[in-house]
């Protein structure tokens, strides 16, 4: 197996910058249109995409839908785009800043639940860096001192879902293929999302489709950039930089939509990056000891 790590961290750099341009596109069509509609319609062409990728890489689209466990593989689908939803109305209620720093947490809300769902064995340094990146959350909440947003609930809610969908994809993982769990994400989310999205229909402007069609692009590509991520790398050694994504997102905000980076809001940020990356070294290090 080829583990060219600087070629993967080039590619996971591109790939957290793309997603965060998608994040910023998200933000301005859910401000503008209903996010159910906006979500669908990226979801047509994430399908696409999806069925393309499974069917060149199991042969045909029967051979991918095949799994032994289609009810787990619908929910994760289900799951998926549930936290996008969730995540976009995050965007669009809290801004791009403080929806990315409550998100980060996602990392270390995988690695407290991998034991009671996966059933590995979760120790005390995991158990402490678990219990630091949630002080960090707080830290970006501020609970107590009058300043809680109740919006905050949105990426945090995103973050659970996210995580839960990541803990799924490894458990499914045992079972079925890469293809398989991607054909059953993409196709599940756009039935899914077209059941809900055709109510809340509205007319676009065409600046806007254009918008939106960069959103589609950017989704599909974000997506093969992480395909071929990890095709030439090992995870371990490139997901830390995922957390480049806060970085880029933070900027576009603070740039583009106007957005102000707060103290409190940094601070927390910094620990909870601080404790995720130090939750993946020790994976990282579990994984070479065995």
């Amino acid at each position: 197996m080829r583990n060219d790590i600087r070629l993967g961290v080039i590619f996971m750099i591109a790939a957290t910058f793309v997603f965060a341009m998608q994040d910023g596109l998200s933000q301005h069509l859910g401000r503008n249109y209903n996010v159910l509609m906006v979500v669908m319609v990226r979801y047509w062409f994430f399908a696409a995409f999806v069925i393309a990728i499974a069917k060149r890489q199991s042969g045909s689209i029967r051979a991918a839908a095949r799994t032994p466990q289609p009810v787990l593989q619908a929910f994760r689908g289900l799951l998926l785009a549930g936290e996008i939803c969730i995540m976009v109305l995050g965007f669009v209620a809290l801004g791009l800043v403080e929806s990315h720093a409550i998100f980060a947490c996602y990392p270390l809300i995988i690695s407290a639940l991998s034991g009671p769902i996966l059933g590995e064995v979760v120790g005390w340094r995991r158990w402490t860096a678990a219990g630091i990146g949630f002080v960090g959350v707080l830290v970006i909440l501020q609970p107590g001192f009058g300043v809680f947003a109740p919006e905050a609930v949105f990426p945090l809610a995103a973050a659970f879902c996210f995580a839960l969908y990541g803990l799924l994809n490894r458990y499914v993982a045992r079972r079925d293929s890469s293809a398989t769990s991607f054909f059953w994400t993409g196709t599940v989310g756009a039935v899914a999302m077209t059941a809900v999205g055709l109510w809340h229909w509205e007319p676009m402007t065409g600046t806007d489709w254009a918008l939106m069609g960069c959103l589609c692009v950017s989704g599909a590509l974000g997506h093969w950039l992480l395909i071929k991520t990890y095709e030439v790398a090992e995870a371990s050694a490139v997901q830390p930089f995922a957390y480049l994504q806060l970085v880029f997102a933070a900027s576009l905000g603070i740039t583009v939509f106007g957005e102000t980076l707060e103290p409190h809001v940094a601070i927390g940020a910094a620990i909870v990056v601080s404790a995720g990356l130090f939750t993946l070294f020790r994976a990282r290090r579990r994984a070479k000891a065995a």
